[in-house]
């Protein structure tokens, strides 16, 4: 095949991991041109794919993606995310927009499934890589996407380890990550136990990192802990990795840290694991909607 096909990944970083195998099989099959938000393409650079960043805006978006177009994109978009604006940046492109019917944006989607309510969100963007295969001619991917594995570039794992020398952090360490964005049913998905965690964890060596404006909050919800300044999002994933253990909330860094292959606890207690808990790897959810678990049973877990 002598065109590539466009993939509009998706707009948040747990998200993005979770569609990882579905990327990685297609890529087996057709060149992929891949578009994103700001952090994709620093992500996804140990991937090898060619990933543009998104500006914003529908009509900006659509210029961008014109450009994919012209650089050797098309003429079909597999559309990882699910929102009216993202089918219609496309469409304005001069794409064939594949996707989930939803969001009122039906109408604009060449070929579409409707919304699975009920799946993991692994399985959810395995099904949209079975349908743009068969759109576009290829072998047909398998019956279950396969665990995720994030491939860390070496500039990101000399970035990580400068930051940690820097800091004084020389042996081994416990990765905290107590920060998450958005609502389920109107409930935060943060721990409230991380602080007495952190107290409890005491003798360990515990380090974490947050963009700037997040640090107050950050120290807060771990007294004592090695606050780093702000890496990127590929440094970040190397610092992870290179964790005896990462403890976070369902947040884009407990995927994060699955995907690197780090000993991972994923800490619920709004949301459901058997929904967005990471895909693979060494991971071990603790509580659920049923509500938080004890700080002893996630210290437990730790050791």
């Amino acid at each position: 095949m002598d065109r590539s096909l466009l993939v509009r990944v998706p707009n948040w970083i747990g998200d993005c991991l979770m569609a990882l195998p579905t990327l990685e099989a297609l890529a087996e099959r057709v060149p992929l041109r891949l578009v994103g938000r700001g952090w994709a393409p620093d992500l996804l650079a140990g991937h090898g794919w060619p990933v543009a960043a998104l500006a914003k805006g529908v009509r900006a978006d659509a210029a961008l993606l014109r450009g994919e177009r012209t650089a050797g994109a098309g003429p079909w978009a597999l559309l990882l995310t699910h929102s009216l604006s993202s089918a219609g940046s496309a469409r304005l492109a001069g794409f064939l927009p594949i996707g989930y019917r939803r969001d009122f944006r039906g109408p604009l989607l060449a070929r579409s499934l409707p919304w699975p309510a009920e799946l993991h969100e692994a399985r959810r963007y395995w099904r949209l890589g079975q349908l743009a295969a068969e759109t576009l001619g290829l072998p047909p991917l398998g019956s279950e996407p396969p665990g995720v594995r994030l491939r860390l570039h070496d500039r990101h794992r000399d970035q990580a380890a400068a930051a940690l020398a820097a800091a004084g952090v020389t042996g081994p360490y416990l990765a905290l990550c107590p920060l998450a964005t958005g609502l389920v049913h109107g409930r935060p998905k943060q721990w409230p136990g991380f602080p007495d965690l952190t107290r409890a964890l005491a003798g360990r060596t515990l380090v974490a990192t947050a963009p700037a404006d997040r640090a107050g909050d950050l120290a807060a919800a771990l007294p004592g802990a090695v606050i780093l300044p702000a890496l990127s999002t590929g440094a970040f994933a190397a610092l992870l990795a290179g964790a005896e253990r990462v403890i976070a909330n369902d947040s884009g860094p407990m995927h994060l840290a699955a995907a690197t292959g780090a000993r991972t606890i994923g800490v619920f207690g709004i949301s459901d694991p058997r929904r967005t808990g990471a895909w693979g790897g060494d991971f071990t959810p603790l509580g659920g909607p049923e509500g938080w678990p004890t700080v002893e049973a996630v210290r437990a877990a730790v050791n």
